[in-house]
């Protein structure tokens, strides 16, 4: 599994580590990525999940899962969520 959050579509960095003698190797920034297990009021079901805690407070911010996937567009979306939206659309 890649390093990298479905939400905000923000993977690994990478840049220089600088010592005081401005010396600079390469090092890597890694996602704060977090397991998850999300709830779909829709589908009666959960989801899990491997997100950045920024992803995570995205997802709150729109009302949880069903909302967020709603209210976002297609093109945004990764395609697990676009499984899901499309799941949502059909049960209604």
């Amino acid at each position: 599994m890649s390093r990298y959050c479905l939400v905000t579509q923000r993977g690994v960095m990478s840049g220089n580590n600088v010592s005081h003698a401005n010396n600079k190797s390469k090092r890597r920034f890694l996602l704060n990525l977090q397991q998850f297990k999300l709830y779909s009021d829709a589908l009666k079901q959960d989801f899990n999940v491997r997100l950045s805690t920024r992803g995570l407070r995205t997802i709150e911010f729109h009302g949880g899962l069903d909302g967020y996937v709603i209210s976002t567009k297609n093109s945004k979306l990764d395609p697990f969520f676009k499984r899901i939206k499309k799941r949502i659309a059909a049960s209604k």
